[in-house]
């Protein structure tokens, strides 16, 4: 099976190539952030996060808030790690049971901190999305309803990519005939 990972910062484009791509290629995509949130809803993960940062991370129906969760693990990076050492078990058996199913022949990993993960050395077309800052930020607090400060937070802990590791780098215009043309790029 061949890995097409497809990594950037929020709001650079990663679904959008992603979705375009899958469709093209008809492969699936794992977007490996839905894993994630899927991973605060797993009641022993829920228990344990709330041990750790306290039940005000909860909405009142008992599920995690993330914007709470955000809040407090963006802010600071030793709780950062202790909110991955919570979850990365349980998102890594999912993601290993994913991929050992997979019937297609290439599948792509979706997933901004996947050059930090022990799945990046077994992709194959190693492809980092970027976007000017100013537009990002207003993609990604339009689309994900938060503000500034919030996204401002959240962009601090994004991590930083080293250029040299990637085979395809591209900056994203928000233009479809721009996601388009890096698709055809990549198939080729």
């Amino acid at each position: 099976m061949k890995i097409i990972g497809i990594t950037g910062k929020s709001g650079s484009g990663k679904t959008t190539l992603s979705t375009l791509l899958s469709k093209k290629l008809d492969c699936n995509v794992v977007d490996v952030d839905k894993i994630g949130h899927e991973a605060t809803q797993n009641c022993e993960i829920v228990k344990k996060l709330c041990e750790t940062f306290g039940i005000k991370i909860l909405e009142k129906d008992g599920k995690i808030d993330r914007k709470k969760l955000g809040n407090i693990v963006f802010a600071d990076k030793e709780k950062m790690d202790i909110l991955t050492d919570i979850t990365w078990g349980y998102m890594q058996n999912i993601l290993d049971e994913i991929l050992q199913k997979e019937e297609k022949q290439t599948i792509i990993l979706e997933w901004a901190l996947l050059p930090i993960s022990k799945y990046w050395d077994n992709t194959n077309i190693k492809i980092l999305m970027t976007a000017k800052d100013d537009e990002r930020k207003e993609k990604v607090i339009e689309r994900d309803k938060i503000s500034e400060e919030y996204f401002l937070k959240r962009d601090s802990n994004a991590i930083d990519y080293t250029k040299y590791q990637f085979d395809y780098i591209f900056e994203n215009d928000y233009k479809l005939e721009t996601i388009e043309k890096i698709a055809k790029t990549i198939i080729k």
